[in-house]
C-alpha cells in the first residue's frame, strides 16, 4: 500500500468541510501516511451553518458543535493536523489557483447560504424577504444589518420545511422566551419590539407531505402563549394510518391533537395552511396581500390547481423555499441547480479540485448525509492520491506568509477559542445568565480572536 504525503486545501468549514478533513486524516493515517490539512473559511469563527443556520433556541442541534470540536481540535506529534484558517475568502483575499499551487488537492464544501429564488410576480416588494437572510440575522451573521423590520402584525412564510418552521416558530415566540439563549443582544432588542401577532405559514402539498420533523413540529405546541390553528378542509382524506413512514404518522397524528383543541386565546396565532401554491404578492410600494392558487393532489404523486384562488392580508412575506450553493471564485459553477459541476465528489474537468456538501449535491439532506457525502469525496481523493493522478504543490512554504504579506487578518483555531471564552464570558455577566451571547461585528470577532484576550 502507497504510503501518502499530503497537502490539502478544504474551502469552508462547516459541518462539510470538517468532515470531510477529519475523514481524510483518518484515511491518510490507516494508510501510514502524514498529511496537513488547511481549513480556509470566510467568517471569523468556524461551524458554518450551526453556527449562523441553526435557530438560537436549538441547543440539541447545536450539541454538535462538541463534536465538530472535537475534531478540529485534536493534536498529532507534529501538531494539529486540521488547521483552521478564519476571515479568508477564496477568490478574494487569495485566489482558486493559487490553492492549487500550494497543495496537492483543494476540497470546495462551501455550502449554501443564499435563498433559492421564487418566481412569481411581486416578490421584489419591499416586506418580501428571504429566509436565508433573517436567519442570518437572528443567527447574528457578521454581514447582514443589526436591525430587522417587524412592524408587520401579519405575515406569511412559505414553505414546509425545517427553516419554514423556524422562521415561524421565532416569529411568533415572544422575546422574553429567548433570553436564555445565545442570541445576539441586538437580535433580543429587535424581537422585544415585533409588532406581529399572525404568523401563517402555507406549504404547496398536504399535510401528508410535510418536510419538517417531529421534533420541529413538536416545539410549535410549546410556545408560550401561541395558539396553532388548522384548518380542517387541509386534511379531507388524509388518514395518519396510511402515512409513507413513521415519522410523517407521529406529525399526523400531531396536526390531529391540535386541530381538535379549542383556541386558547394567546395573543399570538400561528396558522399552518396546506394545498396553497404562491401565485402573486401584491401592494402599491410594498407587501400588502398575499395570493394563492389551491392546490390537490396529481395521479403521478404531483400537485395541481384546482382552480380556486385565496387571497390573504399580509404586510411581510418570507421565502423559505430552499437554499443556492455559494459560488467560489475560479471554479466552474452550474447555475440552475446551484452546485459545483461534480462526478460523486470530482469536480468535472478539474484535476485535484473536488467538491462536498451542499455545494455538490445540492442544498437537500441533513447531517448525516453531510458525512456519507464526505466518505464518497475522500475515497475518491485518496484513490487519485494512490494512483498518482495528484500533481505535487509547485510552490511550498507556509501559506499563511502569503496571508501575511497581504496584510490579510486572518484567524486561528486559538483564536476562535479565545472569542468562545469571550462570548461565554458575555453570557455569565448578562442580566439573564446564559451559555455565551454572540458577537456579532466582524471586526469585533476578529479582535477579540487575534488578541488572543478578551475585549472590552
Amino acid at each position: 500500500m502507497t504510503s501518502l504525503s499530503l497537502r490539502v486545501a478544504i474551502v469552508g468549514a462547516g459541518p462539510a468541510g470538517i468532515y470531510a478533513g477529519n475523514l481524510l486524516a483518518g484515511a491518510v493515517a490507516d494508510r501510514g501516511g502524514d498529511i496537513q490539512i488547511d481549513l480556509f473559511e470566510s467568517l471569523p469563527a468556524p461551524y458554518g451553518l450551526i453556527r449562523y443556520g441553526v435557530a438560537p433556541d436549538h441547543p440539541r442541534i447545536k450539541g454538535i458543535v462538541n463534536s465538530l470540536h472535537e475534531m478540529l481540535n485534536g493534536d498529532d506529534e507534529a501538531g494539529r493536523i486540521i488547521r483552521f484558517i478564519g476571515n479568508v475568502e477564496v477568490g478574494r483575499d487569495i485566489a482558486l489557483d493559487e490553492l492549487h499551487e500550494r497543495y496537492h488537492a483543494v476540497i470546495l464544501a462551501t455550502g449554501a447560504l443564499r435563498d433559492a429564488a421564487l418566481d412569481v410576480p411581486g416578490v421584489e416588494l419591499p416586506g418580501s424577504y428571504g429566509a436565508a437572510d433573517f436567519v442570518a440575522w437572528y443567527d447574528g451573521h457578521p454581514d447582514v444589518p443589526r436591525t430587522w423590520p417587524l412592524e408587520a402584525q401579519s405575515v406569511a412564510v412559505i414553505g414546509n420545511g425545517n427553516v419554514a418552521l423556524d422562521v415561524a416558530r421565532v416569529l411568533a415566540k415572544h422575546a422574553e422566551d429567548f433570553r436564555s439563549t445565545e442570541v445576539p443582544d441586538n437580535v433580543l432588542a429587535g424581537l422585544d419590539s415585533s409588532a406581529v401577532t399572525d404568523v401563517h405559514v402555507f406549504g404547496r402539498r398536504g399535510p401528508a407531505d410535510i418536510k419538517f420533523t417531529p421534533i420541529e413540529l413538536r416545539e410549535l405546541g410549546e410556545l408560550r402563549d401561541v395558539d396553532v390553528v388548522l384548518h380542517d378542509e387541509d386534511f379531507d382524506g388524509v388518514d395518519p394510518a396510511a402515512a409513507p413512514n413513521n415519522q410523517v404518522k407521529i406529525m399526523l397524528r400531531t396536526l390531529n391533537k391540535w386541530r381538535e383543541q379549542p383556541a386558547g386565546g394567546a395573543s399570538r396565532r400561528l396558522h399552518l395552511h396546506f394545498w396553497h401554491s404562491p401565485v402573486e404578492l401584491s401592494g402599491s410600494d410594498r407587501v400588502e396581500s398575499l395570493r394563492f392558487a389551491r392546490t390537490a393532489p396529481g395521479p403521478d404523486g404531483t400537485v395541481v390547481p384546482t382552480g380556486e384562488e385565496r387571497e390573504y392580508e399580509v404586510q411581510a412575506v418570507y421565502r423559505a423555499v430552499g437554499y443556492y450553493g455559494t459560488r467560489v471564485s475560479g471554479a466552474d459553477f452550474d447555475t440552475g441547480r446551484g452546485v459545483v459541476p461534480n462526478d460523486e465528489g470530482r469536480v468535472a474537468g478539474e484535476s485535484g479540485l473536488y467538491a462536498t456538501g451542499w455545494i455538490k449535491r445540492g442544498p437537500v439532506g441533513l447531517i448525516g448525509h453531510t458525512k456519507s457525502d464526505a466518505l464518497e469525496t475522500i475515497g475518491h481523493l485518496v484513490a487519485d492520491a494512490e494512483s498518482g493522478a495528484l500533481s505535487e504543490p509547485s510552490v511550498h512554504g507556509d501559506v499563511l506568509e502569503l496571508l501575511e504579506e497581504r496584510e490579510t487578518e486572518y484567524t486561528t483555531w486559538d483564536g476562535w477559542l479565545a472569542l468562545d471564552a469571550h462570548e461565554r464570558a458575555l453570557g455569565e455577566g448578562h442580566e439573564h445568565t446564559r451559555e455565551r451571547v454572540k458577537v456579532v461585528p466582524r471586526d469585533e470577532q476578529v479582535a477579540a480572536s487575534r488578541s488572543g484576550a478578551l475585549v472590552p
